[in-house]
């Protein structure tokens, strides 16, 4: 009842706020506040930008990522209310990210536009190879994408867009914007050269060391970062040997060349990590262990004229070790699985008097080796004797409408997937939005998606599960109503959605049969969702008109989600499927405290809803201080016991202390 209040309490701050002065949509004033609605986002298949758009978006930049008291992308999550960001291990060696009550296996995940997530399982999705200074901004974009980024946009994606061409000086150029919303840059005989360069250490033996090195000029792009991390985890086996220690290593290479009409883009990158899993997968066993290793490579090419035509090729290879008794081979095999997804994308828009239409088709093919997922290989190699291949084919056309005071998008996608008997699916949606005034707009959407179960869902049979190789493809529908608005030194969402979603993946127990009974791979009858969201910015120094105020900004997030609706038996327990967050809100403030010497204040509360005893409802207090750029952070500064997932334990309080450099060469030829 009380979060039901907070939330009724927001909305109506935020209804008497608006009524300050109205902002023209797209005008970039205020400094951070206003730049960002000028960046075009892929919340449908042709870049709106984000003020215009009709779906929920969260956009965090680099401004808002340097700030935050974070030392991965999946920390940076938490702080958004509509994220649900399940931890195993700290610093990123495990997570599970899901949105709106969905499951992590239902989020795509992507990287400059270019799908990563990974067929084996999500819990290996979030093995980026990019450091946190690589990255220019992140996209959340929130309920069914299907029609947008195809399988696994189930209840949403997250798109990591690294940065290009930052360096470049824009005084007296002329470009125009891609795909990312960055702006190429013409500009005669300009060439510069810019590096970074941040170390850190902290609590639990932990270090990381990160730099990266940019060089541009008017027709070029190339950055090569990489980082290294350690620590010897937080937590030990019962014989007093670490369980949660870690290794990870990330090498990541991207570049640009820009001609007069048409754009290359490319990216290549390795991430490597070693860590304790203590009881990660079995609450038996506490000294369990994991490694798994990534590569990534993308090119892209984005053109302008009457046809707008976008080619992408990629390639993702994944390794996959677990280990039940770390460094024991002989107590218990290890198991081992090696993942290839190669894609082909088509992505052409014409504009006409009657609008923007987008076309063109995705051909995506995923398969597996391994020790235990898959059907027996007629051509076993080592101990890869399991493996499975499957195609996914998709066609798509979209037609988009952005006049003055009104904006519109529907579209479909048809899909055919080999790994299933299924045969020809088709997944419509559509998005409107009527601007109100100056700086507001309600909008409202209707999206249909799927997922294709992935290869751990088919085929995990060992240690307690019991899999289901001719599950059926998950499929949803949600519908959304919101209202947008931004004022001078202000910016608001309101929104109420609901999702209906059937034959969904989950992993389920008959509590009737035992604790001993198996935990079983299952197509779900329905499950219905429903909640709201309400989130808002202020910029302190504009709306009382006093630049150098020490409070910078201010944000506040709250997501609340109903019961669900749900046909499974009570005598069933649901590992993921019914494990959602009922109440979620985030508050962080960002403060200039006195010459350069800047604050970072976040908190997070979190209410899930859970059969587990051990996971209550718990509260996260988080800080960053920063003096150009030497800094000092504080995770967990009240050191709360919590639990995301199961019985494995959260750290308590975690500093961190360090320092970042950004040494900008500057202009080298003119």
């Amino acid at each position: 009842m009380r979060k039901a209040w907070l939330f009724i309490l927001f909305v109506s701050i935020c209804s008497l706020t608006a009524a300050a002065q109205a902002v023209p949509e797209g005008v970039e004033q205020d400094g951070l506040l206003y730049s960002i609605d000028s960046v075009a986002v892929t919340a449908s298949r042709v870049p709106v930008a984000l003020h215009a758009s009709a779906r929920t978006v969260t956009l965090l930049d680099s401004a808002a990522i340097a700030a935050a008291p974070v030392q991965t992308v999946n920390d940076l999550l938490k702080y958004s209310a509509g994220v649900d960001v399940r931890q195993r291990g700290a610093f990123g060696m495990q997570t599970d990210v899901s949105i709106r009550g969905g499951t992590y296996n239902q989020v795509a995940v992507l990287l400059n536009g270019i799908n990563i997530t990974d067929p084996q399982t999500g819990h290996n999705s979030f093995d980026l190879p990019v450091i946190l200074s690589d990255i220019d901004h992140i996209e959340i974009l929130e309920g069914p994408a299907a029609r947008v980024y195809g399988t696994s946009a189930m209840m949403g994606a997250i798109n990591i867009v690294t940065k290009a061409h930052v360096n470049a000086p824009v005084t007296g150029t002329t470009g125009d914007a891609d795909l990312s919303g960055r702006i190429w840059i013409r500009e005669a005989n300009h060439t510069t050269l810019s590096s970074t360069i941040n170390l850190e250490g902290g609590s639990f033996g932990y270090y990381n060391l990160g730099s990266s090195l940019s060089f541009a000029d008017c027709h070029n792009y190339h950055n090569l970062s990489f980082g290294v991390s350690q620590s010897k985890g937080f937590s030990t086996c019962a014989d007093g040997t670490p369980n949660t220690d870690f290794k990870a290593a990330k090498l990541f290479y991207s570049g640009a060349h820009e001609w007069t009409r048409r754009n290359l883009t490319w990216h290549a990158g390795i991430s490597g990590k070693w860590f304790g899993a203590g009881t990660f997968y079995s609450t038996k066993y506490d000294n369990q262990y994991e490694s798994t290793a990534k590569v990534f490579m993308a090119v892209k090419s984005d053109g302008r004229g009457l046809l707008h035509f976008t080619p992408a090729l990629y390639w993702n290879h994944g390794e996959d070790e677990f280990q039940l008794f770390r460094d024991e081979p002989d107590k218990y095999p290890y198991n081992y699985h090696k993942t290839d997804v190669l894609g082909l994308n088509l992505n052409c828009y014409v504009d006409s008097r009657l609008g923007r239409t987008a076309f063109g088709a995705e051909a995506r093919h995923e398969a597996i080796r391994s020790t235990n997922l898959g059907e027996p290989l007629t051509d076993p190699k080592g101990v890869y004797v399991r493996g499975l291949a499957r195609t996914a084919y998709n066609l798509f056309l979209e037609h988009n409408v952005n006049i003055s005071w009104f904006s519109a998008s529907a579209g479909v996608t048809a899909v055919y997937n080999t790994g299933n008997n299924e045969g020809l699916k088709f997944f419509p949606g559509a998005d409107a939005s009527i601007r109100l005034g100056e700086g507001g707009r309600v909008f409202a959407s209707w999206n249909s998606s799927y997922r294709m179960p992935t290869f751990t869902d088919l085929y995990y049979s060992v240690g307690g599960h019991l899999a289901d190789p001719n599950l059926k493809s998950e499929k949803m529908n949600a519908v959304e109503i919101g209202l947008k608005f931004s004022a001078r030194g202000y910016r608001f969402l309101i929104s109420a959605f609901g999702s209906r979603g059937y034959d969904l993946i989950d992993w389920i127990k008959d509590t009737s049969a035992g604790e001993d009974a198996p935990w079983t791979s299952v197509n779900h009858g329905t499950i219905g969702m429903s909640g709201k969201r309400a989130m808002g910015q202020l910029s302190i120094p504009t709306l009382i008109n006093r630049p150098g105020f020490f409070i910078r900004d201010i944000s506040l997030d709250v997501q609340l989600i109903n019961e669900p609706v749900k046909t499974l038996p009570d005598n069933y327990r649901s590992m993921y499927s019914l494990e959602y967050v009922r109440g979620k809100s985030s508050v962080q403030a960002n403060f200039d405290i006195w010459k350069g010497l800047t604050a970072n204040v976040s908190f997070t509360s979190v209410d899930r809803a859970t059969s587990s005893e051990l996971i209550k409802p718990y509260h996260l207090l988080d800080a960053k201080l920063d003096y150009k750029g030497i800094y000092v952070r504080f995770n967990n500064l009240l050191n709360r016991t919590y639990y995301d997932f199961g019985e494995i334990p959260q750290p308590g309080f975690w500093f961190t202390a360090g320092i970042s450099l950004n040494l900008s060469g500057g202009p080298l030829f003119r």
